[in-house]
Parts: C-alpha cells; structure tokens; sequence
C-alpha cells in the first residue's frame, strides 16, 4: 500500500511523479490512497464557513451560483478575486471557483475530460447553495462536505493512470471496499472487525479477475448506523493505508508525505533538524498524540495487529531513505528520538474541598469530563487534587469556546465539590526516547532550564512510556524546543 498525502497530488505535475513512483513498483501491485489536492480540504471548509454568513436572498443565491458556473467554464483563467460575486456577500462561490479551477486545469493538464469530476463539481456546487440557505453546516454535512476532495483527486488520477499511461487502474470510494465506521461526524471511529473483513473480501483479486491498481480514497468511511459519509480525523488517509495493508496482510505500507520521514523537531522551529531512521510503534503514537503532523495517530493500531512495517517517505526525495517504523528497535544506543510541541494549550486544576478521604475523586472528575466531551492530554494527580492539560483539538483544530470552558469549570465544581482554577497559554513539550535513560534526559532538560530560568509548571511521564511531557508557559516553547534540540542533537 502506498499512502501519497495532499501536497504530493497538488498539481497536476505531482500527479505525473505519484503515478511514476507507483509504477516503478508495478511487480508488488501496490494499491494507492489518496489525499485530497494540496489546499483543497481546507478550501472546502472555508466555502461552508462562508456560504454560513452569505446573503440569505434565494433567488439572488441562484443566480449567482448559475452565472458563476457559465463564467467558470467560458473564463476558467480570469483571476476570481475580481469576479462580481466576491463583492456581493457570497465569498463561497469564489472559493468554490478556485476549487473548479483547480481540477479543471489538473484534468486538462493530464489530458483527461473535465467530465471525470463535473458531476461531483455540480453536486458541490448544489450542497454550498444548500448550506448558504439553511445557514447552518452540521457535523454529517461537514463530513459529506469534505468528502469531494479525496473523491476528486482519486478520480483524476484513476482517469489519468488509465486512459494516458494506459496502465489498468480503478479508482474507489472508501466505502466501496467496505470501509464501515461509527457515526461519530468529523471524528468517526473504524469498526476495525468489518472493515479488515470488508476490505479483504474486496481487494482480493481471484484468478478470473483482471489485475489492476485501486486508487482508494483515504480519510473516509460510513457510518454503520446512519450511512452517511464519515471522516477519521485529519490526517486520517494514514489510518486508511494501514487499514488496507493490514487487510491484506500486506509486508509494508508507504506513507509519502513532503519531508523526508519522521523528523527530530519541527523543522519551523529548529533548522538543524533531522531525520529519525527507525521508530517503534509506540514512539510514533505517542510522536503523534502530542503533535507531530506527519502520522495520523490511530495509524499504527493496524500495523501493530500483524507487525506490518510503516516507512514514512518523501514524494519529492523518492531516493531518500526515510524513516522505518516497527514493533520494536535497539535502543541501546538511542537516548532522545524526537522533540514535539503541543502549543496552546489549556490546563484545568481540579483541587477537592474535602482535604482527604475522598473516595471516587478522580473517577468523578474524568466522568464529568467525558460527559462535557472534553478529553485530556497530560495528567498529574494527588489524592486532593488533579491537574489535567485539556485536548480541545479533533478534526478541525477547534478550540474550546470560552462558553465550554465556563461550563466545565461550572460543572465539575458542582459535580466534584472542588476549586477549579483554568491556566491559559500554555504549551507541552513532549520529549519521546529511552524510557531507560530517563534520568539522564531529565538531567539535560533541567540543566537547560534552569541557565534560561525556564519554570516547568507540570510533569508527566507513565511508568513504562516512550514519553516524557513538560507544560512551559506557551511564548517560550519555540525557543525551548531550539535549545533543547541544540543540546540533544546537535
């Protein structure tokens, strides 16, 4: 299997380099999910925020979507920023237009019809004058919303595979091979049992059967109960991969992004940055639970089932070697495999009004919590007391509205009979490496510290985790993360 993420299909000329790399592997069959075209799940969501707050007039709405559509086709080249309809409370058919523009210049650069993705064009177009009259996007039509973006590109690439290099090729929809999830929109969690039977089942190619490349849409499935569209959480194409590799009991799945492999830091923020050759599934978990971008973080459930490796490449470096992940490494030699930073962050102190005795504290705070949807990253508890940094990132990064946090401090004051105190601006550097060379990473970090008079406010590190997570005040993490890199890897 071989994942190739949104900025490895951005243009049409990326697509050309996916499609070679995928056909120098021809002898291994790969199958290929996709990702959305660079920017265009991010555009799609800004069209639904903008068709929310356009004009509310029907008639008006009509009218311009249809004028918008002519001028698309008849105009494809004319800069949209100047077109009528941004000045007249509909920004959303302008954003709409530069998705257009984008697959129809993709399709015409490829040599392949329009017609590959008009249909779902014109469907996109009809669910943004929906939403701007209704004035309202739910969480379903946010998923089905999305959707068009991975349906687009793999479309195109399918058609291009197919009909110009004239290589078998079939494009699928998730739920084509049996991609079931919960209902749970933006957020939806795979029915593992189904859909590794499902995508078996599908995929498993007989002896009467024609050979040929699927080209998958990553990022989404349907919901068991309702049906409708689903996505897995951003960056949800990983999870999608090694869902089929593990299906398929596959001997490696691809992931191609656009950095070489798994990095040290964030290369933003510590230019001497560096690959990390090897991880273990664990590392790259918890690697991606505290905010690293490159791996989506339910990913490496599936590869663990059968111990299928994950490499983690560069579409634009395919030489590179990248970075392996698997069940387990030699870590004799290894004491820090990489820095990540959770910026933003919110802690909640949970302090009991009873000084002792307290029996059921911590369960009634994390029940009250789960009742409030509110999950929590790093924890550090007493017998009176419980201090949690809350996790108000899911699909679309969203932070919890000062109403939410309201709620919570007012419910669990209630509900636990407790002092709640919120402490805002804060980051987590979370530090993954040799959980038996604890000792000797604290000590480097705490020198560094204490030369920059660095306060750490929190600690937390299980007793047999990979991970070591510090809450700093949120304005020095950038330089924390720089110095600490210059300290254990440079």
């Amino acid at each position: 299997v071989m994942k190739f993420g949104g900025s490895s299909v951005a243009t049409a000329e990326r697509m050309r380099e996916v499609a070679k790399i995928a056909l120098s592997f021809k002898e291994e069959r790969p199958a290929l999910i996709l990702s959305a075209m660079g920017k265009t799940t991010n555009n799609l969501l800004l069209a639904g925020e903008q068709a929310v707050n356009s004009v509310t007039d029907s008639d008006t709405l009509d009218g311009l979507t249809r004028s918008l559509i002519e001028h698309t086709s008849v105009q494809i080249g004319e800069d949209v920023e100047d077109s009528e309809e941004c000045s007249l409370g509909c920004e959303y058919l302008c954003t709409f237009q530069n998705i257009v523009k984008l697959h129809h210049d993709t399709c015409d650069e490829l040599g392949i019809p329009r017609a590959t993705v008009q249909e779902l064009l014109n469907d996109l177009e009809r669910l943004l004058l929906g939403i701007a009259l209704m004035k309202e996007i739910s969480p379903r039509t946010k998923d089905l919303l999305v959707s068009f973006g991975e349906r687009m590109s793999t479309r195109i690439f399918a058609k291009y595979v197919n009909d110009t290099l004239k290589e078998p090729a079939k494009q699928y929809d998730a739920w084509d091979i049996g991609f079931v999830s919960s209902d749970e929109f933006t957020n939806a969690r795979i029915d593992y049992d189904k859909s590794l039977a499902n995508v078996k089942e599908k995929l498993t190619f007989g002896a009467d059967d024609t050979p040929h490349m699927p080209i998958i849409t990553g990022f989404l499935a349907k919901g068991e109960a309702t049906g409708a569209i689903t996505t897995l959480g951003r960056g949800g194409s990983d999870l999608s991969a090694t869902i089929v590799g593990c299906a398929l009991g596959l001997k490696e799945v691809q992931v191609w992004k656009d950095v070489d492999g798994i990095m040290s830091t964030d290369p933003r923020r510590a230019p001497n940055a560096v690959t990390v050759p090897f991880l273990t599934f664990e590392e790259a978990t918890e690697l991606a639970f505290f905010g690293a971008t490159v791996l989506h973080p339910q990913a490496m459930a599936p590869a663990r089932r059968i111990d299928m490796p994950v490499r983690v490449k560069n579409s634009y470096n395919p030489p590179g070697a990248g970075t392996l992940i698997t069940g387990s490494r030699d870590m004799s030699d290894v004491l820090l495999t990489s820095i990540v930073l959770k910026s933003n962050v919110t802690l909640v102190d949970v302090m009991s009004e009873r000084k002792t005795g307290f029996i059921g504290f911590a369960s009634s705070v994390f029940l009250t919590l789960r009742e409030l949807s509110i999950s929590t990253d790093v924890v550090a508890t007493s017998e009176t007391s419980i201090t949690a940094s809350l996790d108000p990132a899911q699909l679309w990064s969203r932070e919890l509205s000062s109403e939410e946090l309201k709620e919570m401090v007012e419910t669990l004051e209630e509900k636990c009979q407790s002092k709640v105190t919120l402490l805002t601006n804060k980051a987590i550097v979370s530090l993954i490496g040799n959980v038996n060379r604890t000792a000797e990473i604290l000590m480097t970090v705490f020198t560094v510290f204490h030369a920059e008079g660095i306060q750490v406010q929190m600690i937390s590190q299980g007793a047999s985790k990979v991970n070591i997570s510090l809450v700093v005040d949120n304005d020095e993490a950038d330089d924390i993360i720089m110095r600490l890199h210059r300290e254990f890897f440079e």
